[in-house]
């Protein structure tokens, strides 16, 4: 009873360690990000987004607001890696070696498809909406003005939750590593799921065919590529049970991949 309590206390210890890195990671990285913010904001200002409309502040704290914002955002992308690793090493233990080999790949992978999905949203989403917003505001006879800080905020709320639609292959895998999830049962989903992604692109884009396209598309697209590579999951993790088989004797056997 001692040790396992005392096993518990160094978990937690442990546990302790690495979110006080993180954290320390974060602070260094959110004083990068208020350097970096004031380009950033010229940046993101400078881009004919909202089709020459004028930017004003309506409060004194709008413009330190902003600069939180974004540095913020910076120092969540830099922190993000660094997170990942230490979660990784914090369930390393409990896996074998070829699972932490396969796992330590899905950090640089879910880094990459983040701040892809964060452009996809900027580049693409964001003008599109903010051209629809400005010209049913032109069309009622008002002229439009943007306050610095909602301008942001809304661009915020825009671009970063497909910086999360965009783990969706990473999070395939990683269930399909656990054997939650496996390429059958997501073929068997695909209607349901193209209908669920249907219905957040069309919620994120103007009610107008392209933008829903546009939008729409590129998130089947990574439903197919999750299918995919859980499919190469999945098989991997039959070779791997089939030879376990052949040397300590017969398993209960899964589904065949199709």
């Amino acid at each position: 009873m001692k040790d396992q309590e005392m096993t518990v206390v160094e978990h937690l210890t442990e546990l302790r360690k690495r979110i006080i890195w993180v954290l320390a990671v974060f602070i260094v990285a959110l004083i990068v990000g208020f350097f970096l913010a004031g380009p950033l904001v010229d940046y993101l200002k400078q881009e004919p987004i909202a089709d020459g409309v004028p930017i004003v502040s309506l409060h004194p704290s709008d413009a330190l607001r902003v600069y939180m914002q974004v540095a913020f955002l910076v120092g969540a992308v830099i922190t993000l890696p660094v997170a990942l690793y230490h979660v990784w090493r914090f369930v390393s233990p409990g896996m074998e070696v070829q699972e932490k080999r396969g796992t330590l790949y899905f950090i640089p992978a879910a880094c990459f498809l983040f701040i892809v999905g964060i452009l996809f949203g900027y580049y693409v989403v964001f003008p599109m909406v903010m051209q629809f917003m400005t010209s049913i505001t032109a069309s009622m006879g008002a002229d439009p003005n943007y306050g610095i800080a909602q301008y942001f905020g809304f661009m915020f709320n825009m671009v970063i939750p497909f910086g999360i639609l965009f783990q969706l292959p990473i999070i395939v895998m990683f269930l399909t590593r656990l054997r939650i999830l496996n390429p059958m049962r997501l073929a068997k989903a695909r209607r349901y799921a193209y209908f669920a992604l249907a219905v957040v692109g069309i919620t994120l884009t103007p009610p107008e065919i392209v933008s829903d396209i546009l939008v729409i598309i590129p998130l089947l697209l990574l439903y197919e590529l999750s299918i995919w590579l859980s499919r190469v999951v999945y098989r991997k993790q039959l070779k791997e049970q089939e030879a376990w088989e052949q040397e300590y004797g017969s398993l209960e056997t899964n589904e065949p991949v199709q």
